[in-house]
């Protein structure tokens, strides 16, 4: 069969579409990326937060209506959305053939082929915007059942990547055992669960050998890689077996934790040559009130302690943090207080989201009191305020030389070359534009040196040296 497949969500999301994707192939189907074309259109979800559930249940239904127009044509759902509101999205669009959850990937070929289809595992009631309903109409909360979900691909599991030949990401782990008030991942993942040294460098092999250049390490906390399997140091471990894969050229961890990232795992990032310089530490606030209500273990004073033990252990080191706006309680004091707090550790790389009440978190018994036009504000204030701070140190980097992977031709035209530095990872960081350059001779993939010679913003302009 043809198959259609649209993955949403984060890159974790994306290694569960490609493990799919490939266990399709190995069976002898055809992927196309032409939807009309397909004879199974697959569906892979989010359901992170309110927005990203409403993306999901907008493409679910454009893909409804597209399976219309062909007899026989099939309807999967899968993921997130599918692991948390299994029943009701059968119930709700009843052009979905088959819904399978995130423990579900195993069972993929066997239920499209139909040879399968799973018994439900977590049911739960959905909460969306019905197809013939206002904006903001809800369903019933979410009612989780006890059997979490336990599958983690390794490295013999077939795999079809849909990144660029040069990057491909790894996941290390799945699952979560932190209590995050905000949060529904654990219940949507499972138990965090590490995978061995062995088949993630087994799989780092295999991609090197494949041509990716460039590893990013991903699972819903990097840092407590090894610590469910009882292993004491396994990421450095991990990171200095992975720094000997001949073919790799850069490792990044993204999805560090701020009370797991240890002295050891900070000296193998700065020790080993292959892994980027390079902190992807989600912090979420840093008011103390704030924090201790969300149950995020640490304070804004272990936060800066932090940071400025890594700024002294690599001072080159590009940091990247994300924060939540509007959280229940928060007060003007509180907001406040986060905002000198970028002020003070100047990040590099700062993504803001506004706070999302979701059914299924500790959150969501507290009462969602600040306001959306306030958390809108709120967001908007902070990214102004760090695209100021981006901007002056941007302005100071020209004439640096350093080094660039190119990506490609950009998305803003053709005859223009995009790459990135050690310091921003694909598709969530700025990007660097090449000028006085023949694009047909930078093959994607290729690292070269480069001089900053412009900044806008948050990108960056650079020439070859």
């Amino acid at each position: 069969m043809k198959i259609g497949f649209v993955s949403l969500g984060c890159p974790k999301n994306l290694v569960d579409s490609e493990v799919m994707l490939g266990m399709a192939e190995k069976e002898g189907h055809e992927i196309t990326a032409d939807a009309s074309q397909a004879d199974v259109l697959v569906v892979n979800t989010c359901a992170f937060i309110d927005r990203a559930k409403q993306e999901s249940i907008d493409t679910i239904l454009e893909m409804a209506e597209l399976k219309k127009h062909a007899a026989g044509r099939k309807l999967v759902v899968t993921g997130c959305l599918g692991e948390r509101y299994r029943e009701e999205l059968k119930k709700e669009i009843p052009e979905i053939d088959v819904v399978l959850g995130t423990g579900d990937v195993a069972n993929f070929t066997a239920a499209i082929s139909g040879t399968g289809n799973p018994e439900p595992g977590t049911a739960a009631p959905m909460t969306f915007y019905k197809r013939d309903s206002a904006p903001g109409s809800r369903l019933t909360s979410p009612v989780f059942g006890q059997d979490l979900p336990t599958y983690i691909y390794d490295a013999d599991t077939p795999r079809k990547r849909v990144t660029p030949g040069h990057y491909a990401y790894v996941k290390i782990a799945e699952g979560c055992d932190y209590k995050c008030a905000f949060c529904i991942i654990p219940k949507m993942r499972g138990h965090y669960r590490s995978r061995s040294i062995e088949s993630i460098v087994q799989e780092a092999t295999q991609l090197a050998a494949q041509g990716v250049k460039e590893l990013l390490l991903i699972s819903q906390d990097t840092t407590f890689y090894g610590i469910d399997r009882g292993e004491r140091c396994a990421l450095p471990r991990l990171l200095r077996a992975l720094n000997g894969v001949d073919g790799l050229e850069w490792i990044r961890l993204l999805y560090l934790y701020p009370t797991t990232i240890t002295s050891d795992v900070i000296d193998a990032i700065a020790d080993l040559d292959k892994v980027v310089k390079y902190i992807d530490l989600p912090l979420q606030h840093a008011s103390d009130a704030v924090l201790k209500r969300m149950k995020r273990p640490g304070t804004r004073k272990s936060y800066g302690r932090l940071l400025q033990n890594i700024r002294a252990r690599m001072p080159n080191v590009a940091l990247r943090t994300t924060f939540i706006v509007g959280f229940p309680g928060e007060t003007a004091e509180d907001f406040a207080e986060l905002e000198s707090f970028i002020d003070e550790i100047g990040f590099d790389h700062v993504g803001v989201f506004t706070y999302s009440h979701e059914e299924g978190t500790s959150a969501y018994d507290l009462k969602d009191d600040v306001p959306a036009a306030t958390k809108t504000k709120r967001r908007e204030r902070l990214m102004a305020r760090q695209r100021d701070i981006v901007t002056a140190r941007q302005q100071a980097r020209l004439g640096e030389r350093t080094r660039l992977v190119v990506d490609g031709p950009s998305s803003e035209h053709e005859l223009v070359v995009q790459g990135r530095l050690a310091g921003q990872a694909p598709e969530i960081d700025p990007v660097v534009y090449l000028t006085d350059c023949d694009p047909s001779t930078l093959a994607k993939g290729a690292m070269i040196d480069v001089e900053i010679v412009g900044a806008q913003e948050y990108d960056l302009v650079a020439r070859p040296v």
